[in-house]
């Protein structure tokens, strides 16, 4: 059942593009065509009109087909995905290759369904783990690791999520949209927001032109266009629409949200792991949580049977040890909200050209530093002194500083 769904899905994705693409021509032959020639210009012999109607259609249809097939190209070349774990690499290798696992009864099991490992890496050592603990702060699991995700096999980074169609983890991902061919994430999020804008406006030009049409051929007793009737209708719906995409878009990006990150943050809360002091204890309020991981007896096994914990490791160089505190945010704070105006520009760029062209790619492309996955606005110094967390003493960001130019 699930397979019959995400093959539905997949081959309506393949599909709408290509309608929208048809209607998009219709639309071309009855505005230029029927309406602005043959009404305004024959007609009427209006040709301010017609010109007028003419130059707006055609600008916007220009950035509308920019955009869009910016947008596309982005969606279906590079989506975003989070690289998949060494399990999953090796599962997926079996499944292509044919080595499918059967059920009792010797029936195929159907793979998309299943998962491969339902349970975090307890591996110490775990691939990826050092990506989140040699930052000063990141999304944590109670236990105060980075949250797993158990289909790709790997840690889930800050503000990704599984997209199950795709049967991957995105970056910032915000939708499944089947009308531009795939999933809008970090990488598509700023094309998707432009493309929405100028279907907005061609639809609105569209609109008025095949209106006033209508009006003036009501107002002469005159026989109405079948055509020019149809596309005023489904325009009218796409323009509402493209608006209403358009304005919930920007608001997401004002306050430096998704629609999967604001979906969270009004059924729950986040929890952050914080960078404190090497060797700070347990809190009245917060736990603590030392990097790297060592290996002891007595904690739960993983898949090979052996057993790890949390202990601080005392065969490791005790400068590489990091700790850090797990807090809490309240419900529908937001630790990357950075203020409307730097959200604006982490997602759409520093200028205008950016704001309204396709040409360069999204700043919160490129804003993973040693810090954090992504900029963090004031609420994590709030977190700080709320949680009364000391902070990091100068020697040891000096050793970082010295760690990261031998690197």
């Amino acid at each position: 059942m699930v397979s019959a769904v995400l093959a539905g899905t997949r081959w309506t994705t393949r599909i709408i593009p290509l309608i929208l693409a048809g209607y998009i021509g219709l639309v071309t032959y009855v505005m230029i065509k029927r309406i602005c020639v043959d009404f305004f210009l024959h007609h009427r012999q209006q040709s301010r009109t017609a010109i007028i109607f003419l130059v707006f259609y055609s600008v916007l249809l220009l950035l509308l087909l920019v955009t869009y097939s910016r947008l596309w190209l982005v969606v279906q070349i590079n989506p975003g995905v989070v690289p998949l774990g060494p399990r999953a690499i090796l599962q997926r290798e079996r499944d292509v290759s044919g080595k499918r696992r059967r059920r009792s009864d010797g029936g195929e099991e159907d793979l998309e369904a299943s998962r491969y490992d339902r349970w975090p890496d307890e591996n110490p050592d775990s691939p990826g783990l050092e990506a989140f603990y040699s930052k000063d702060v990141f999304v944590c699991t109670n236990d105060g690791r980075p949250r797993w995700c158990s289909t790709c096999c790997n840690w889930k980074p800050d503000r990704a999520h599984h997209c199950s169609e795709l049967d991957r983890c995105v970056k910032k991902m915000d939708h499944y949209c089947p009308w531009v061919g795939g999933v809008v994430g970090e990488t598509s999020f700023k094309y998707f927001v432009q493309f929405t804008f100028y279907a907005a406006l061609y639809y609105v030009v569209v609109v008025a032109a095949a209106g006033l049409c209508m009006r003036v051929t009501l107002a002469n007793g005159e026989p109405l266009d079948g055509f020019v009737i149809a596309i005023l209708a489904v325009s009218a719906f796409f323009a509402i629409f493209a608006f209403a995409m358009t304005c919930t878009a920007i608001r997401y990006i004002c306050v430096n949200l998704t629609n999967v990150d604001y979906v969270k943050s009004k059924l729950g809360v986040y929890q952050l792991a914080i960078r404190v002091p090497r060797g700070t204890e347990d809190g009245f309020n917060y736990g603590v949580i030392s990097y790297p991981l060592s290996p002891e007896p007595g904690s739960s096994p993983d898949l090979s049977g052996q057993t790890f914990t949390n202990n601080e490791p005392s065969s490791r160089d005790h400068l590489a040890t990091r700790t850090f505190a797990i807090v809490k945010t309240e419900v529908g704070q937001n630790p990357w909200d950075m203020g409307y105006y730097r959200n604006w520009k982490s997602v759409m760029g520093s200028n205008a050209i950016d704001w309204l062209l396709p040409l360069r790619k999204s700043p919160c492309e490129n804003e993973e530093t040693s810090e954090s996955f992504y900029k963090m606005g004031p609420l994590l110094q709030t977190l700080r002194t709320r949680f009364d967390l000391p902070d990091i003493p100068l020697d040891e960001k000096k050793e970082d500083t010295i760690k990261r130019v031998r690197k």
